[in-house]
């Protein structure tokens, strides 16, 4: 009897032990990663930077071996508030650990721009406080790219694929949790095969991007660095001024390319590539919602530069337009060229495109198209009963309808991203910054973007500039926009914390 008060009274709380554990064996997952760029500062003759990556190593591994072995939870069992906490404080331990390197090396001076900077690149923002990338070490450079490629498909998933066993500890809650969208259908009967075939998909575009690049003009170095900022639409580059410092129509033809590819859902990808079910693109109505906005958008920031005449020539100006439209769409955050000083119209009209931005199930940030067309047929449906109140309509997405719960739930994800997008921006300008900036620069927080725009964070990079609270601030929206709002806000209410 006594025995099961003591089983019911733990279940009516959150089991700390578990999560705690569970981030020890990730820190542990971090650790092995930074030993590629220790490699890489070995190969270039960076013995001081291989170093520092060494001893940050060592911490991060040390403390996830004691956080693993030390804590011994009472039960194993995760349920979905023990899957929601680990999948929002994991990203901050991530952080954590991986600002170390940074903070060594005097990369930045203090743990506000290292934390942005690390926070920034695991969301696969693309926002960085570094002023002159092009001064920082080899390794460096190559742990900033890595940290957006490891942040791209998921801390989560990846920790699914690896370590099956979570499939019965809340696998299941773990996966919803971290992958983005309004519908996370598994492509196999258990969550960590899933897991397993999306990074399986992600490796093979990472080799094939690499090779192709690398064949290019960057170099192998700066090529694959390039490819894990791509493939992951994260958009840290090795240069101060991204890729026009090669102004190069093939490198850019080959990065576009798999931008938008990584915007589309890799589910759809799975299916039409490894199984053949070629019928999923006829199907997909977010699909083509995603490719006409896509072409939409490029011709008319094409029609706006051939307008205002600031390209040299027509087929410059057709690669630069769709490149940024899809940069933008995608959340990559590659730049091209600066528009700062060309008028507010291309800014503008990106930021649009920023706010949706691609496929549920992707790499890329904001809200998502599939939100987006479910939106619009909700409207479609209300003003039909404005003349027709008796009819019973529905949502369909993708030949299947939606149910009103769902409908309502994306109506509320809306609001809420509207509201903190709106807030957060409210906030900036209590700091000095003009309005319109402020605005553009919290929708590319929240959307996982990194443009910057404005006296205090325009041009390339110039995130610098900004008041430590701002940088915190902004590093919280980026850790809310990339783990879908409600996971984060979620485990920050009161009833999230009160026993069942």
């Amino acid at each position: 009897m006594h025995m099961m008060m003591q089983n019911r009274t733990f279940k009516k709380t959150i089991n700390f032990p578990i999560v705690l554990r569970v981030v020890g064996w990730l820190l542990m997952i971090e650790a092995f990663f930074m030993l590629a760029p220790l490699l890489v500062s070995l190969l270039y003759g960076e013995q001081w930077i291989a170093l520092y990556f060494l001893i940050a190593v060592v911490i991060t591994l040390l403390v996830g071996l004691y956080m693993s072995y030390r804590i011994k939870p009472k039960s194993k069992a995760m349920r979905k508030r023990e899957g929601l906490l680990l999948t929002a404080t994991v990203w901050v331990f991530f952080s954590i650990f991986g600002m170390i390197p940074f903070l060594l090396s005097g990369t930045v001076t203090g743990i506000t721009d290292g934390f942005f900077e690390t926070m920034s690149g695991f969301t696969t923002t693309g926002a960085s406080v570094i002023t002159d990338v092009e001064a920082l070490p080899r390794g460096i450079l190559f742990w900033r790219s890595m940290m957006q490629w490891i942040g791209g498909m998921g801390i989560i998933l990846f920790t699914l694929a690896v370590l099956p066993m979570l499939n019965y500890k809340g696998g299941v809650s773990l996966f919803n949790s971290e992958v983005t969208g309004i519908t996370h259908e598994r492509m196999r009967p258990r969550v960590s095969q899933t897991a397993k075939s999306l990074w399986t998909m992600y490796i093979v575009f990472t080799v094939v991007l690499a090779l192709l690049l690398g064949f290019g003009p960057m170099g192998w170095y700066d090529a694959i660095c390039h490819t894990m900022s791509t493939v992951s639409t994260g958009g840290f580059s090795t240069k101060n001024n991204g890729l026009h410092f090669w102004h190069d129509y093939y490198s850019d033809i080959v990065i576009m390319f798999f931008m938008l590819l990584c915007g589309i859902n890799f589910g759809i990808i799975y299916k039409v590539a490894v199984q053949g079910r070629f019928s999923e693109i006829k199907r997909s109505d977010t699909l083509k919602w995603y490719l006409g906005i896509v072409l939409v958008g490029s011709i008319i920031v094409f029609a706006r530069i051939a307008y205002m005449s600031f390209v040299d020539t027509w087929h410059y100006g057709m690669i630069l337009a769709a490149f940024d439209t899809i940069s933008a769409i995608t959340s990559t955050g590659f730049a091209t060229y600066d528009y700062e000083h060309e008028g507010q119209f291309i800014f503008f009209f990106l930021m649009l495109l920023m706010i949706f931005g691609g496929m549920a199930g992707s790499t890329a940030g904001g809200a998502k198209i599939d939100r987006l067309v479910v939106l619009l047929k909700n409207v479609k449906n209300e003003m039909y009963k404005v003349v027709h109140s008796s009819a019973v309509t529905a949502v369909r997405l993708d030949g299947k309808s939606i149910p009103h719960m769902m409908v309502e739930k994306i109506l509320a994800f809306l609001s809420v991203y509207l509201v903190v997008m709106v807030v957060a921006a409210v906030i900036l300008t209590l700091f000095g910054m003009p309005a319109f900036d402020a605005l553009f620069n919290s929708l590319s927080a929240i959307s996982n973007i990194g443009f910057g725009y404005g006296e205090m964070t325009g041009g390339f990079d110039k995130f610098a500039n900004l008041p430590a609270l701002c940088k915190w601030l902004l590093a919280f929206e980026m850790l809310v926009g990339r783990l879908e709002v409600f996971t984060v806000l979620a485990i920050l209410t009161p009833g999230f914390w009160k026993k069942d």
